[in-house]
């Protein structure tokens, strides 16, 4: 359901072939990558309405969203989304790694994320209109090593999400999560919050 795979590009490469847990974990980076990028729309609504989700916290935490998104607004989402994360002048979060670690915009992490994407032979897309650790495009980037769309080694995915995810992007959902003006988004937190920690744990085993 992704909208936003024009974000990165790959240079042609051969694709590896994805285990079904990597789909699992590539669906859900491509999940929070479209909801992070902009308010969702009818489109998008209808399709997170369908998801299910088992007794697990993650699995009640997607029923959660889907219950959300069959009585959504799409105007009121709109609105949310710019109080949230745009705002007049700054929204009531900044979803970039710089600012998270840093405290200001366009900082060393961004430079650091544009030196890994280079090595990793991924390219800016033109018409991609934020800095490149915006969360959408670091998650989206994510789900991209993990199907196989660069032509990386294996390893990648696990160092670029020890480099570019893990060090903020649990902290990110969790601010999410508890944020004043996140009625849907607080859904969407719940879940960002609980995939990185299960990422952090299952990428560390695998090291």
């Amino acid at each position: 359901m992704s909208e936003t795979t024009d974000r990165v590009e790959d240079q042609g490469m051969a694709e590896q072939r994805p285990t079904h847990d990597d789909l699992l974990r590539a669906h859900e980076y491509s999940l929070l990558a479209v909801l992070l990028s902009r308010a969702p729309s009818d489109e998008v609504l209808a399709q997170l309405a369908k998801i299910t989700g088992g007794p697990s916290p993650l699995g009640l935490a997607h029923i959660a969203l889907a219950d959300a998104a069959r009585t959504a607004d799409p105007g009121a989402l709109q609105r949310e989304y710019f109080r949230l994360f745009i705002g007049v002048g700054r929204g009531e979060l900044v979803p970039f790694c710089s600012f998270y670690l840093t405290g200001f915009l366009q900082e060393r992490p961004l430079a650091r994320l544009r030196a890994d994407m280079a090595a990793l032979g991924i390219e800016r897309s033109p018409d991609l209109r934020e800095p490149e650790d915006h969360i959408a495009v670091v998650c989206e980037t994510m789900a991209g090593l993990i199907l196989g769309r660069f032509g990386t080694p294996a390893e990648s995915e696990s160092l670029f999400f020890d480099r570019h995810l893990k060090p903020w992007a649990a902290r990110f959902f969790a601010d999410l999560e508890t944020a004043e003006g996140a009625a849907f988004y607080r859904h969407v937190g719940a879940i960002g919050r609980m995939f990185m920690e299960i990422e952090a744990e299952a990428l560390a085993w695998a090291a």
